[in-house]
């Protein structure tokens, strides 16, 4: 009978491993491993790990058409991709990255707002532990805090103090 393998920490949705099968580009890059994202529906008060987003494949960017100005989606909805990057310390995983982007959608002329380059460099600043979130409105801070710790409390309380403050302030 085979032995039962670790549980994998839930969080992880994307494996990228590039030594698996071949020798040629990819080896030494950062891994995708441990990176979700997360999208926060603002007004909803929801927040769900979708990982269309890793290709800006979501349920919320289907059939939008992005502009790379705010002002041409005077009526767009709001929303935050937040990527969350997992490590693990001695003490246990750890929320080590937690980067947040905004993006605005109007469905009713499948249009929205986002910045693509913002996007790629906030999930590489998530996957190298930074903490990008002050921005972030009240509401969606605590949404996001909330979604956290309701994934897994031991991974909220093993995480920096910076990410805590900055969430509740």
């Amino acid at each position: 009978m085979e032995e039962k393998k670790k549980k994998p920490i839930g969080f992880n949705i994307i494996k990228n491993a590039p030594t698996d099968g071949h020798k040629g580009f990819g080896i030494g890059a950062l891994s995708l491993e441990n990176v979700s994202p997360v999208i926060i529906d603002v007004e909803a008060g929801e927040a769900v790990v979708d990982v269309g987003a890793m290709h800006a494949r979501s349920v919320v960017e289907k059939g939008i058409k992005f502009l790379k100005e705010k002002e041409e989606v005077p009526n767009g909805k709001p929303y935050w991709l937040v990527w969350v990057t997992i490590d693990r310390k001695p003490e246990g995983a750890y929320y080590a990255g937690v980067t947040a982007c905004e993006m605005t959608v109007d469905r009713s002329i499948r249009r929205g707002y986002k910045s693509l380059p913002e996007h790629v460099n906030k999930m590489d600043k998530s996957m190298k532990r930074h903490i990008m979130v002050d921005h972030m409105d009240d509401k969606s801070k605590k949404l996001l805090a909330d979604f956290l710790v309701n994934h897994d409390e031991s991974i909220w309380n093993n995480s920096t103090d910076q990410l805590k403050n900055d969430l509740l302030g």
